[in-house]
């Protein structure tokens, strides 16, 4: 009986040893939980701070570049209120000519000008997105050919040709061709833009899985239906770029209707100011407002389409 006694204590003191034992490694995890738990919440924060820390000197750098453009918008605006007499200072007016704006569409002829100019922007556009992003596409699956890789460096170099180089030799050539009117014009936005869309799209191409155009085409699929059907549409953040960045160049040029358009009804806006200067004297406010309410339509259109502009040239970076 005491043997048995003595068997039991013995297996009760061992239990009682094994629950003190567990008890306390349960608490060391709990415990080694809690103290990886808190450590990752102050890793947490210390990442979130560093992300939310403010870099002074890059907003400086950026506060003082702003002033470059604020400031001549600014004076643009202010002098667009005055008259010859006070024009000159960043000072506001002591009286608000609006009616320069008045004078400005009727000198401008404000509605024909945005119209032949919307008509060049629009075309140019569309017709760019059509044809460069098909030409980028048969680059980017070919880049193996030597003929393609030509004439990718080819066109990707003409971009670093100086516009007046070849300024007069196209005013040649586009009147011999009669050519010297819109149509040209539309023509010229196309070719001469070919090189900075190659650059952008061909970069963002590379970059679809080929995998996709092989199952279509074990379907059945031909390469241009390959391109309308699959490629077209997942190049919308290039193509979104490309039509914003067409349009903001169409619409402010000025040089290449300069030397093209010979008929003045024809004439765009930025071309139309012309007017305000004279051999003897130039009309500066009504020239100044006329300068805003040309740059007022394309200034809400980058402004609502920027993300997609800067999206775009980051995608079309990678390779």
């Amino acid at each position: 009986m005491s043997a048995t006694n003595t068997t039991n204590k013995t297996q009760l003191g061992s239990m009682a040893r094994q629950g003190r034992n567990s008890l306390n490694a349960g608490g060391a995890a709990k415990a080694g939980s809690a103290s990886g738990k808190a450590g990752s919440k102050d890793g947490m924060k210390l990442r979130l701070s560093k992300e939310n820390r403010v870099n002074w000197p890059l907003t400086a750098l950026t506060a003082v570049l702003s002033l470059t453009v604020l400031v001549p918008l600014y004076f643009a605006f202010v002098s667009s209120l005055k008259d010859n007499a006070s024009i000159g200072g960043l000072e506001l007016p002591s009286i608000w000519n609006w009616s320069n704006y008045a004078q400005a569409w009727d000198l401008v002829n404000y509605p024909r000008a945005v119209w032949n100019t919307l008509i060049i922007t629009v075309a140019a556009t569309v017709l760019t997105l059509l044809t460069n992003t098909f030409v980028a596409y048969a680059v980017a699956r070919n880049m193996d050919r030597p003929f393609f890789k030509f004439m990718y460096y080819f066109f990707v170099a003409a971009m670093f040709v100086p516009f007046t180089v070849i300024m007069l030799p196209l005013a040649h050539e586009m009147g011999w061709l009669g050519l010297d009117n819109q149509v040209g014009l539309i023509l010229l936005y196309i070719v001469l833009g070919l090189g900075t869309n190659l650059f952008i799209g061909i970069g963002f191409i590379r970059s679809i899985p080929v995998s996709l155009e092989e199952a279509a085409r074990i379907d059945g699929a031909s390469t241009w239906r390959v391109f309308w059907t699959i490629i077209f549409p997942l190049m919308g953040p290039i193509n979104a770029t490309i039509a914003v960045m067409t349009v903001l160049w169409v619409w402010n040029d000025f040089m290449l209707p300069l030397i093209i358009l010979t008929d003045q009804s024809a004439a765009t806006l930025q071309l139309s100011q012309y007017v305000f200067s004279s051999q003897f004297t130039t009309n500066y406010p009504v020239a100044f407002a006329s300068y805003l309410m040309a740059m007022a339509p394309v200034l809400v259109v980058y402004i609502l389409a920027q993300r997609w502009v800067v999206s775009g040239v980051m995608r079309g970076a990678v390779k």
